[in-house]
């Protein structure tokens, strides 16, 4: 299943970089893979990332 994360308020580029880092690495830890993430104008970031889980339900199997 797909999550997102967002990283908080970071001006300067290698700050920002140095926080997507941390928390790649604290997602993959998690059992996450991270699929992309983006920068927004407001100094943000979003990260897109998978569980590996199957999003379908047993039902629906």
């Amino acid at each position: 299943m797909y999550k997102t994360f967002v990283i908080g308020y970071n001006p300067k580029a290698h700050k920002m970089a140095e926080e997507i880092e941390k928390k790649a690495n604290e997602l993959a830890r998690d059992g996450y893979r991270v699929l992309s993430f983006s920068i927004t104008n407001s100094g943000k970031a979003i990260i897109l990332a998978d569980d590996g889980k199957d999003s379908t339900s047993p039902e629906e199997k």
